[in-house]
């Protein structure tokens, strides 16, 4: 029987990374280990304070775990045994690393998928001056994808400065909640015309149900508004896209269930991330291989990686190893 063992870790970050909710400068993550003495499964979450969660509440909550571990909880019961969130995405990440070397086998493999080769995420310019948002959108102008977080200042301003920054980039945005209907219903014309590809959580969670009356140009993606596959049927008439982030289902088994519910209603699919490293991220890129978009960038936003972390060559995402993840 895997025995447990989770730890909290801390990684600076090479620069501010700011939303509209606040800054920080470090990610603070939660790394589980599950061994049966032969193999060693890994899993990384980062506690959301967003959602009401903490680091020593994470650890809390898996360090509950330990019991049924001990006992034999499979993955498939752990998913009743955890509600989805921070915490269970570790847990549940690292069976499947757990599985995957157990059988000799990649994660994609056992779930018969394509590997996850030649995924483009994007990279993200968080808030600043128009001005230094230029700046910033100059210095990565090699990156094929960028997603702009803003506020509810200066949105066209800063979207054209990026703009005029990296010409040629596909360009998503990200409001994290920070708008309001009447700010989209006004600007979501010149979004597009500046060749914004989707707006993400526009409105607050909880707040959206006016979306079911704009007509917006640009694809609406949920981000807040949606965690598992209990969020579907209420998104299905207000968004285009959701974003999946491993975090919010509850880890990977979560995140397939959620990926195929979306599709069967019609919507699009992202991923996307918290601050996290490779190993938060090598889980997604399953995910991702299913997504329009893809939005994994939370290691290049470390001042140091941990090892054996992904390669990002002009957004191309490399696959993880198998020393990292699955």
């Amino acid at each position: 029987m895997p025995k447990l063992n989770v730890i909290s870790e801390v990684f600076p970050l090479a620069q501010v990374f700011k939303i509209s909710r606040g800054a920080r400068t470090e990610a603070h993550v939660v790394k589980v280990t599950l061994s049966d003495g032969e193999f060693t499964g890994y899993g990384e979450c980062v506690p959301y304070a967003r959602y009401g969660e903490t680091v020593d509440g994470v650890i809390a909550d898996i360090n509950a775990q330990a019991d049924a571990l001990d006992h034999g909880m499979t993955r498939k019961e752990l998913q009743d045994a955890m509600k989805a969130g921070a915490a269970r995405n570790a847990v549940d990440c690292a069976y499947w690393d757990l599985e995957a070397k157990r059988t000799g086998r990649r994660v994609w493999e056992m779930i018969g998928h394509k590997a996850p080769e030649g995924l483009v995420t994007a990279e993200t310019l968080s808030i600043d001056t128009p001005d230094k948002m230029r700046e910033a959108a100059r210095k990565i102008a090699h990156a094929p994808l960028l997603k702009v977080k803003l506020n509810g200042e200066n949105v066209l301003e800063s979207v054209r400065a990026v703009r005029e920054g990296s010409p040629k980039a596909r360009i998503i945005v990200d409001a994290n909640e920070a708008w309001s209907l009447e700010l989209l219903e006004d600007i979501g014309a010149e979004l597009d015309a500046l060749g914004v590809e989707m707006i993400e959580q526009p409105l607050p969670a909880g707040q959206d149900d006016g979306l079911i009356n704009i007509d917006c140009p640009v694809l609406l993606c949920a981000d807040e508004s949606v965690h598992t596959i209990a969020d579907i049927p209420r998104l299905a008439n207000l968004y285009d896209m959701i974003n999946i982030k491993l975090d919010k289902t509850g880890g990977l088994t979560g995140a397939l269930e959620l990926a195929e519910a979306a599709s069967k209603a019609g919507m699009q699919i992202m991923t996307g991330c918290m601050v996290g490293t490779s190993l938060a991220m090598a889980p997604a890129m399953i995910t991702g291989a299913m997504s329009r978009i893809v939005d994994l960038d939370g290691p290049i936003w470390m001042a140091k990686d941990r090892e054996h972390g992904l390669s990002f060559d002009h957004g191309v995402m490399g696959l993880p190893g198998r020393e990292l993840w699955g």
